[in-house]
């Protein structure tokens, strides 16, 4: 077991405080904080109790060994202007008591601390017609654990006015827009973490700790759906930060995690989607892109595969017999990102005429593709080089319908692609899916296959440590071998996967590429052998129902309804009532386009802090037509020197994960324990404990419980080697017997783990068994190769002394005496022993 961490020393600082007044304004007029730090990143906060009177709240914030305590007040006098006042001191256990009692003492005139209330955060401020209202987080569940970090999924918020005089001038204009901002349900596909940023990728995270050093805020805001609410509330303060513990970012998107069994072994399987807040809205309402390069339905999916071996991110420190006392990065992390977003040109489908497909029309047509060029440079600049455009559009309709998108995004990257350099062009390929599928020309799962291999060899993949020594020596000596990776490996480029909606298509061949990284990932984890993994296997059955999950959150948000065509069906094995499924997902699609998504685009447009109309005072700013990209963004985002270091850094100064994991002084049973009760392979439909002994990597067809042992060695053996009648002799079996042991490593104890579950991979067939199954083969082949016109030389001789005789030919040496003194015995009465001698002389006499 891991060394714990030392706990950071509860300093006592001198009691400072400021005053944020906010007054309502959008988010571009909003300036961060001065001194954004990272002080307490990583030593977290995660429990807080709400104290209310008539005057004001106030928060305490507790780590989870309640070892220090830290406090904020925020004023209810006034209703037009927020002001809270924050110390920054760390408190003791009891310190803070003695906080409380004085607190407690002072407000007697206004009803002492007030009733206290346990909350899990706020999600920010809102402000509609009148005062302001805080959004806290009232309810809370775990879905992953990352690196000892928990990933929380928000289950219930509440709405609490600030002010204690809350007036308001014109109530049914109010009550109007809050019922409008819940109609963004806040306890549905919103995450957060106390101690990790969910906002950015594991990638970022481990080699870039200190990228927000001097940027604007301390997370990655594309995705923080509650940006408006943190930021407006505190955009006139001069020294807060969004640091502060109780104001926690959410994103929106979808958050799930499996783990797999292998004979002993456990891998985390963790799935994140977030959701871009730019130009987010309804299916019908939000097409293309837009004037900034933001598209519609954008999706960040990343993929974490990592081995439990130890909790954190690090391995602890060797210890005085080698002199090593720092921290090591644990290899056993890899990640691997995807993104989908809409075709990034202008058009629309308008929602006027109650049709399920209406036309698509391309509003504005731009020679330069500026917007285009905005979004493609934003994805250099995230994601770096090179990047893959898999379009998955219609090319061939009877009335021209995706086919116009695909001629201008064709024409569109072809464009832009002639200003680029050569080794930084964009590869961009356009597949027919829906027609490949029903044409069943193509095997539509092994083309995506094809496709995702050459992407994630051209962009590789996150791996937080060196290549495993099994595949050093498998391919050699380890200090001969020059192919050995020593380094960690980095993702630089990503590939954007795109057909009309973002949705089907989209899923199907986003899981495909999840699939094949799946197995790389494994493979640079020294899980598997090889990096091919079956269909049917439990491992690639899990990893689907976790891509169905993701796909029907989803296309729930983007919708209404879930997934219409899955990844079976692009299998072409659906399941018996998939046909009636898909029909009432695309009623439930159509009703929810064609009804419901004008509230739902306003719901979200007043959620997120979007004006009803843009403003049209400044024109919209030109880029330049031939150097639309900006040449710092096509440089190496990730190099292997800098991110290692920056990688021993982190796990040095920013890892810890004791506190809030491993919880003090509480009893836990390990049945209600997160990483004990989360979904795995031994948990799929027909499972049972004994599977634990299985693999869950080899098909179900070649499961071994599912054959004998004979006829399991026997197919094996048949499809080698060839039958007797090409002479494979006893020696040869004996000596392939030879060959299949040698296979096997020699184990000591015949009765051990090891040596059963060697003996169950490779399954034996005795010498014994494989001569008598040889005899029946070959007496098969002969009974085939006796079929001629020639018979046997002894049975013909036979025939034809019969057809002699039957003539009455006499053969030389035999007297027809014989047949007449048998004839005469017959009619004796007793011929005793000369009869029958005659009996037997005659029938040699016969032959």
């Amino acid at each position: 077991m891991d060394r714990p961490a030392d706990p950071p020393s509860s300093s006592t600082l001198p009691a400072t405080g400021f005053q944020s007044k906010a007054a309502e304004s959008s988010d571009k007029s909003i300036q961060p904080p001065a001194n954004c730090n990272l002080a307490y990143k990583f030593s977290t906060f995660n429990k807080f109790i709400l104290y209310e009177n008539k005057l004001r709240f106030y928060i305490v914030a507790s780590n989870a060994s309640d070892s220090r305590h830290r406090i904020v007040k925020i004023d209810r006098t006034s209703q037009t202007e927020i002001v809270i006042v924050e110390d920054d001191t760390d408190y003791s256990g009891k310190q803070m008591s003695n906080m409380l009692k004085m607190l407690e003492d002072g407000n007697k005139g206004s009803g002492g601390l007030g009733k206290a209330r346990v909350i899990f955060g706020i999600a920010g401020f809102v402000k509609f017609t009148a005062g302001w209202y805080m959004i806290v987080i009232s309810k809370r569940s775990v879905v992953a654990l990352l690196g000892g970090h928990y990933l929380y999924h928000c289950e219930n918020t509440e709405m609490i006015p600030v002010s204690s005089n809350h007036k308001i001038e014109r109530p049914a204009e109010e009550q109007r827009l809050v019922n409008m901002f819940k109609q963004v349900d806040m306890s549905k596909n919103f995450y957060f973490s106390y101690s990790y940023d969910i906002t950015s990728t594991l990638q970022n995270n481990l080699t870039k700790p200190e990228r927000f050093r001097g940027a604007r805020w301390p997370f990655n805001d594309r995705y923080v759906w509650n940006f408006h609410m943190i930021a407006a509330p505190l955009k006139d303060s001069p020294t807060t930060g969004i640091n502060s513990p109780w104001l926690l970012p959410l994103i929106h998107g979808h958050v799930d995690q499996a783990k797999l069994t292998v004979l002993g072994r456990v891998v985390f399987v963790t799935l994140i989607a977030r959701r871009s807040r730019h130009y987010a809205g309804a299916r019908y309402l939000t097409r293309g892109v837009n004037e900034e390069g933001n598209v519609a339905n954008e999706v960040e999916t990343e993929q974490i595969v990592s081995e439990a071996l130890t909790t954190p991110f690090y391995f602890p420190p060797a210890g005085p017999s080698t002199g090593e006392y720092q921290r090591r990065p644990s290899p056993q992390y890899t990640s691997y990102v995807q993104y989908r977003g809409s075709i990034p040109i202008y058009w629309t489908q308008e929602t006027t005429s109650m049709t399920p497909r209406p036309p698509i029309e391309i509003s504005v047509v731009d020679p330069f593709y500026v917007a285009a060029s905005r979004h493609f440079d934003e994805l250099f600049a995230r994601y770096g080089a090179p990047i893959t455009v898999l379009n998955l559009i219609k090319r061939r309709e009877p009335q021209p319908r995706e086919s116009k998108l695909l001629d201008e995004y064709t024409q569109c990257v072809k464009y832009l692609n002639q200003f680029l350099p050569d080794e930084y062009k964009m590869v961009y390929r356009a597949w027919d899916m829906s027609r490949a599928y029903k044409e069943k020309t193509q095997d539509v799962i092994s083309y995506l296959e094809d496709i995702a291999e050459v992407s994630i060899q051209m962009t590789g993949f996150f791996h937080s440590g060196a290549e495993p020594l099994a595949h050093c020596l498998h391919n050699g000596n380890l200090d001969e071998n020059e192919h050995c990776r020593r380094s960690i490996l980095l993702q630089n480029g990503v590939c954007r996967t795109n057909c009309v909606d973002c949705l089907d298509r989209t899923n199907a061949a986003q899981f495909v590429f999840g699939k094949r990284a799946l197995g790389h990932q494994l493979y640079a984890l020294g899980v598997v052998a090889s990096p091919n993994l079956p269909f049917d296997s439990d491992a690639v059955n899990m990893l689907t129902e976790m891509y169905h999950d993701h796909g029907d959150t989803i296309a729930l948000q983007y919708t209404g309804s879930a997934l219409v065509n899955r990844v079976e069906t692009y299998r072409r094995m659906p399941h018996w009532n998939s046909h009636s499924r898909d029909i009432i997902e695309n009623i439930r699609r159509f009703y929810a386009n064609s009804l419901l998504d004008a509230d739902k685009q306003a719901a979200i447009n007043l959620f997120l802090g979007v004006a009803a109309e843009r403003s049209l005072a400044l024109p919209p700013k030109r880029g330049q037509y031939q150097k639309w990209f900006q040449k710092r963004h096509l440089q190496v985002l990730y190099d292997v020197m800098e991110c290692s270091s920056s990688l021993g850094d982190f796990v040095n100064v920013g890892g810890d994960f004791w506190a809030e994991y491993y919880r003090p002084l509480l009893f836990t049973s390990l049945g209600k324990h997160f990483a004990y009760s989360m979904n795995s392979t031994l948990k799929l439909p027909g499972k049972t404990l004994k599977d634990i002994a299985y693999s869950p990597f080899l098909p179900h067809s070649t499961h071994p419980t599912h054959h004998p042992r004979l006829m399991a060695g026997v197919r094996r053996w048949i499809g080698t080697y060839p039958s007797s009648q090409h002479g494979l002799s006893k020696k040869a079996l004996s000596s392939k017997q030879e060959v299949l042991k040698s296979d096997l490593p020699s184990t000591d104890d015949p009765r051990s783990s090891a040596a059963l579950a060697k003996r169950l991979l490779h399954p034996d067939v005795p010498v014994e068994e494989q001569t008598e199954y040889l005899k029946y083969v070959d007496q098969c082949f002969a009974l085939l190769e006796a079929c001629n016109d020639e018979a046997e030389p002894e049975d013909k001789e036979i025939y034809e002394r019969f057809v002699r005789k039957s003539k009455g030919v006499v053969e030389e040496g035999i007297s027809c005496d014989i047949y007449v003194t048998y004839v005469r015995t017959t009619e004796a009465e007793d011929v005793g022993t000369y009869g029958e001698d005659l009996v037997a002389t005659y029938e040699q006499w016969l032959r």
